[in-house]
């Protein structure tokens, strides 16, 4: 492999590790702020509890975040400066929102959050956590509004002299019609990975500590069951208009999602396709007839364009080259987001079910221990659902790292070699598995620990009540 191979194997293995913190943090972040809530309105001390336990969860998480992202950063200015000289004046603004604002938000307020506790008034306290919650979508959308662009790039004007897009309409970019509905998708996504794992962590207490805070964690198990069915609904809704949007900006990319290589009206989604070994035409295909057009143009009768005619027609606008994605890459990828997805909605309604109407799940039951294992599994899965669906989305952008403007090929840095970018890689590579290890022992720990202990200390001595050693 070249550079710019293994700079985008680096770019892809760091990003898709650090987005496993980044849904994770946001989601949980709302679900505490919820849980001090209730705290706050009722008094009841099993919120209080749940809100230490998922709290700790959530710092843990938020500070493997911080520093995994880090090296995104650092691998724009090593591996890609061609690409981050023709978009630094469009990146420049949302990442630097991001960080003096959003972040700001995050970090300053998490900080309060954590040593307020005894410390602030109560609703000053609460109302830390919950712009720590704001500050996560407002990071979240400035990093996805510059993605966007990358998607569909628009309020810029391309200067040739010195090789870069400038930015001519900062709103356009932030009301971008990819922005706009890739952000509500994605948060959709990030509660859907908070709330499998509120009710996983909660659900292995019920089973395996029966008796022991059933109330709290039944209640826990509730709110992220109940949290991770909302989320995905709304995954559903949020992606269909997506896949309509993305089939107007991208058409390609709708088309190697489907593996459709000739335009039909109407087209037929494919529930399995078997391709020939370089991606180049299907060999047998299971469909569903008339679904494709649904979900890319609204209509049962509507017209999708294939990747064949689709690469005549991109050779004679942007001339001779191959414009099609790694088909196979988008179209499992694609699939194993939704079905990854699902899955885990179909875990959290089986929780449910196994605690309805105060009923708790029975230790010595086969289909208990079934549950318990896909408990333990389940915040795994809108992982790789959110894994997926990024890979699908840059993958299929292919062959432009800017669509329309800036091809992948010319965009890493000239100067760096492939013995440098491997090097990074393997460094990069060990630093991420020796963190893993330290993440998932922090959290497996403090999350078997169970419920902290709420008690209020005894109020401290008076001058008066000490003995006379000790009073100064």
């Amino acid at each position: 492999m070249d550079a710019t191979d293994l700079a985008r194997w680096q770019f892809g293995i760091t990003t898709v590790y650090h987005f496993l913190f980044v849904p994770i943090t946001i989601g949980l972040s709302f679900l505490v702020a919820g849980l001090q809530t209730a705290w706050s309105r009722t008094g009841d001390e099993k919120w209080l509890k749940l809100t230490k336990f998922y709290g700790k969860l959530l710092l843990i998480n938020f500070a493997m975040g911080v520093v995994t992202g880090i090296v995104q950063e650092f691998q724009f200015g090593m591996n890609w400066s061609v690409y981050s000289r023709f978009v630094g004046d469009i990146f420049g603004a949302p990442l630097a929102m991001e960080a003096l604002l959003a972040f700001f938000l995050e970090s300053t307020f998490l900080g309060l959050w954590i040593f307020g506790w005894e410390r602030l008034p109560k609703k000053i306290h609460l109302a830390c956590i919950w712009i720590v919650a704001v500050g996560t979508v407002l990071s979240a959308a400035f990093i996805l509004a510059a993605n966007s662009w990358m998607q569909n790039p628009v309020g810029f004007k391309l200067n040739p002299e010195r090789g870069r897009a400038e930015l001519t309409d900062f709103g356009a970019v932030l009301t971008n019609k990819v922005a706009l509905i890739t952000i509500p998708h994605t948060i959709a996504g990030a509660f859907l990975t908070a709330g499998a794992l509120v009710a996983a962590v909660a659900m292995w207490h019920l089973v395996r500590r029966p008796g022991r805070d059933t109330a709290a964690f039944r209640s826990a198990v509730k709110l992220g069951s109940w949290t991770t069915l909302v989320a995905m609904a709304l995954l559903f809704i949020t992606g269909d208009v997506q896949g309509k949007i993305m089939t107007e900006v991208q058409p390609m990319k709708m088309a190697a999602a489907e593996a459709l290589y000739n335009t039909e009206q109407p087209a037929p989604f494919s529930l399995f396709t078997i391709g020939t070994l370089d991606g180049s035409r299907p060999v047998w295909s299971l469909d569903v007839p008339r679904v494709l057009s649904l979900l890319a143009t609204g209509t049962f009768d509507g017209r999708v364009q294939g990747v064949n005619d689709l690469q005549a027609e991109y050779t004679a606008r942007f001339g001779p080259g191959d414009y099609a994605p790694n088909i196979p890459v988008t179209y499992w990828s694609f699939r194993l987001m939704i079905g990854f997805g699902v899955l885990a909605a179909l875990f959290a309604l089986w929780a449910l079910w196994a605690i309805r109407k105060g009923r708790s799940p029975a230790p010595e039951r086969r289909s208990t221990r079934f549950l318990m294992w896909g408990m333990i599994a389940l915040p795994l899965m809108p992982l790789a659902a959110n894994s997926f669906g990024w890979i699908f989305t840059e993958m299929g952008r292919q062959p432009w790292i800017v669509f329309g403007q800036m091809k992948t090929a010319v965009a890493a840095s000239p100067a760096a070699s492939s013995g440098d970018v491997i090097t990074s890689l393997v460094v990069y590579t060990l630093l991420y598995g020796a963190l893993a290890v330290v993440e998932v022992g922090l959290l497996l720990h403090y999350a078997r620990a169970g419920l902290p202990d709420v008690t209020p200390p005894p109020p401290a001595e008076s001058d008066e009540d000490r003995p006379l050693a000790f009073a100064y």
